[in-house]
């Protein structure tokens, strides 16, 4: 079977004109162009393009999604098997939420009550699967399972205080940044204040850590790409602004 650029926009769900990026951007090339100029997709371009909306779906930019498919080592097959994992986790945590949602119309009509921890028990589980999904990987295998495992039990026994602590402090942390950022001192007592608070807010997710493992963490928002997005979303260098105002919080920085 043999697609068009319309038709194929069509029984996929997307717009031509993301097709049309996809091809310039070297994610999805048409498998051949026709005498009439028009861009012909087969099975196996319907094939990565389902793998593609898979991806996207699960949050992976298409930067990352590119290097993924065309890595020499890609296995559709392997790939599918994964999405499946992660999707299941993904409902998992749905239901969690719906379930949550249930009981508080319940309370909210008389018929039971819940403590304050059975109100924030899906907020916190999604904290862990967003952490899993998106950094358990690099995570895990940078500080072991069972430092990760531990990090993960004391999220999920938060008292609904110490959630609002965190929710306030992951907050105050983006403000403050933002303003240390136009300093551009990393050395300067925005920048420290900054890293105080994320300091604290690490606390939250580690018992304790030593200097050198904060350290590590600080390079870690440069060196990896995900992390490095979500620090530059705003402000372009942030990441590489916050890695250095730690190293010198830590005394690390040569």
């Amino acid at each position: 079977m043999e697609y068009t650029v319309q038709k194929l926009g069509k029984i996929a769900g997307v717009s031509t004109r993301t097709l049309r990026y996809y091809d310039e951007i070297g994610i999805l090339k048409p498998a051949r162009i026709n005498s009439s100029g028009y861009r012909i997709y087969t099975v196996v371009e319907v094939n990565r393009l389902q793998q593609i909306l898979f991806y996207r779906e699960l949050g992976v930019s298409l930067e990352s999604i590119k290097r993924i498919i065309m890595d020499p080592c890609f296995n559709s097959n392997t790939a599918l098997i994964e999405h499946r994992e992660k999707l299941l986790e993904k409902r998992k945590q749905i239901d969690i939420l719906i379930e949550n949602i249930n009981k508080t119309i319940s309370e909210s009509d008389g018929r039971i009550t819940m403590t304050d921890e059975e109100k924030f028990e899906g907020l916190k589980q999604k904290i862990v699967d967003n952490n899993e999904r998106n950094y358990g990987e690099e995570i895990r295998k940078k500080y072991g399972d069972s430092q990760i495992d531990k990090s993960n039990e004391k999220i999920k026994n938060m008292t609904k205080k110490q959630y609002d602590e965190l929710e306030k402090l992951n907050f105050s942390i983006k403000s403050t940044l933002k303003a240390a950022f136009i300093t551009g001192d990393p050395a300067g007592e925005l920048a420290m204040k900054t890293v105080e608070l994320h300091r604290k807010w690490i606390s939250y997710y580690w018992d304790n850590y030593t200097k050198e493992a904060y350290a590590s963490i600080a390079k870690m928002y440069v060196y990896d790409e995900r992390f490095r997005a979500y620090y530059d979303k705003e402000q372009p260098g942030t990441a590489e602004f916050l890695r250095d105002a730690i190293l010198i919080y830590t005394g690390m920085k040569k």
